[in-house]
């Protein structure tokens, strides 16, 4: 028997809750901070759970840098804030839900 998936009771193969989770009107923020040393980190806020943990992954290998992912937010190292929403968009997340500050 297929892997089932715990929310929709699909099959893993036919399950499409990751592309409902990002079709939702969920708000995603793209800001930049200074940090420690006058050194810029990229922040991406407004994903959750384990599509975070996917995003963040896929983020840090297109944007060729180091991050991490926690408390609600993605970090990544350096001021990537055009690079950040144009791999957000190449991964299937809507335009109209990207703010950028």
């Amino acid at each position: 028997m297929p892997d089932m998936c715990p929310k929709c009771g699909l099959p893993k193969e036919l399950c499409v809750c990751d592309v409902l989770d990002r079709e939702t009107n969920r708000r995603i923020k793209i800001y930049k901070e200074k940090k420690k040393f006058r050194k810029y980190m990229t922040v991406v806020s407004g994903l959750s759970g384990e599509e975070m943990e996917k995003t963040a992954k896929e983020l840090k290998h297109m944007l060729a840098c180091g991050g991490t992912y926690k408390n609600g937010i993605i970090e990544l190292q350096g001021d990537h804030q055009d690079a950040t929403k144009k791999a957000l968009l190449s991964l299937g997340y809507p335009e109209e839900s990207i703010d950028m500050s």
